[in-house]
């Protein structure tokens, strides 16, 4: 089925094709099937297979490029970008075949339950042969977050002309993220990033794994020469915001209040503002910036009907609004409540259509009881229309602010 939705489109396969990620997720799950660990302690990955295969043109070379790549720390991160690489070059078929050859490696594979020392891989060297048909165009550089998810975040690279300050504020927690834009400053007239954005590399010096201080001196190094900044944008092609990067921001805004991120334009009104937005990328889950309004009990009745009433109650409060990362998953509940405790979730019919709100059987304070209305309000009535869809959808949620 992965290989179809990848054919279906007739064209290359690129980073912004939303069945990429299910293909390599599969791939990678075949890999690992029947992967025995080291004297049962120690766990295996299939990096460590490609990485002890003897010589061939082929392999040797994607492995030792695999190798040198500076922005992966861990074996799961140089498996993902091996098996990129392999793909893009349409060489997994090779990688597959020699492993199949070199029996010191394939002995790791349990046979009983292995894919690969089965008679079941027949079908599966069958789709890789096609798999090496297709066109694929990657951006091999865009792998610093390949040892966590899959799912990659937009990536630009700008040129900055040469300037005395660039004048971004950096924070370190774990990558270089930018806090804010110094006011008259080159990045300031450019916005060419912006808050919650992560500089990657600095004419080609990658700042994955940095030190404190490293960016600073790498620019200290370039003043006054022409930057090539590679971008991680925290917005996600879709437009939400990027999954893997959220425990980094919750961490980034603990430490630093002040740090704002941009809001989404609001679109121009017409009938694609009404369709929900959708994505591929349920497991890793979808993340919206909204305002959190506050909460009303609204009595022993949490229906539908007294929605609109409910929110009424909620904004008669007037308190004032908090930034808050809606992040709707699968697998996880509703800040502390479990999804069968909502009672219902819409939005507001006027006058503005982009506030909405579920009701939760739980009162707003221990003296008080029945049902509470928690009110949001989104960006824009398409992010509002798709976030209570997914709600009414079963598709589990949680917030922080």
């Amino acid at each position: 089925v992965c290989v179809l939705n990848l054919q279906s489109d007739g064209a290359s396969v690129t980073d912004t094709n939303p069945h990429l990620s299910s293909c390599c997720e599969l791939l990678e799950l075949v890999l690992r099937k029947g992967l025995q660990p080291v004297l049962s302690l120690v766990n295996r990955d299939y990096w460590h297979c490609f990485e002890q295969l003897p010589h061939h043109d082929t392999c040797t070379l994607a492995v030792e490029q695999t190798r040198g790549c500076k922005k992966l720390l861990s074996a799961q991160g140089r498996g993902r970008y091996l098996l990129r690489l392999a793909l893009s070059r349409g060489a997994l078929p090779q990688f597959i075949k020699h492993l199949l050859h070199t029996p010191r490696v394939l002995e790791w594979y349990c046979p009983n339950s292995s894919i690969l020392r089965n008679e079941e891989f027949v079908p599966f060297m069958s789709l890789l042969l096609v798999l090496s048909q297709m066109e694929f165009q990657m951006d091999m550089e865009n792998c610093s977050f390949l040892d966590e998810s899959w799912l990659l975040p937009v990536c630009d690279v700008y040129e900055v002309v040469p300037c005395r300050e660039v004048g971004v504020v950096l924070y370190l927690s774990g990558r270089v993220f930018v806090l804010e834009l110094m006011p008259g400053s080159q990045a300031y007239a450019d916005k060419f990033v912006l808050p919650g954005d992560i500089i990657d590399e600095i004419n080609g010096t990658s700042l994955r794994n940095s030190k404190c201080g490293q960016a600073g001196v790498v620019l200290s190094r370039l003043k006054g020469c022409p930057l090539y900044i590679r971008i991680l944008r925290w917005r996600a092609h879709d437009g939400t915001m990027y999954r893997p990067i959220v425990k980094h921001l919750r961490a980034l805004r603990t430490e630093n209040p002040t740090l704002q991120l941009t809001p989404l334009p609001s679109p121009q009104s017409g009938p694609q503002d009404l369709k929900p937005s959708t994505s591929q990328c349920l497991k890793e889950g979808i993340v919206y910036i909204v305002q959190y309004l506050g909460k009303a009990n609204i009595g022993m009745f949490g229906g539908k009907e007294v929605l609109h009433q409910a929110i009424t109650l909620v904004l008669q409060k007037n308190l004032p609004s908090k930034e808050a990362l809606l992040d709707l998953k699968e697998t996880h509940e509703l800040l502390e409540h479990h999804y069968p405790e909502i009672s219902c979730v819409g939005r507001y019919s006027q006058p503005d259509y982009t506030i909405f709100a579920f009701c939760v059987d739980c009162p707003e304070t221990p003296q008080s009881s029945g049902f509470s209305c928690v009110g949001f309000h989104a960006s824009n009535l398409r992010e509002c229309e798709a976030i209570v869809c997914r709600i009414t959808g079963f598709k589990h949620t949680e917030w922080f602010v």
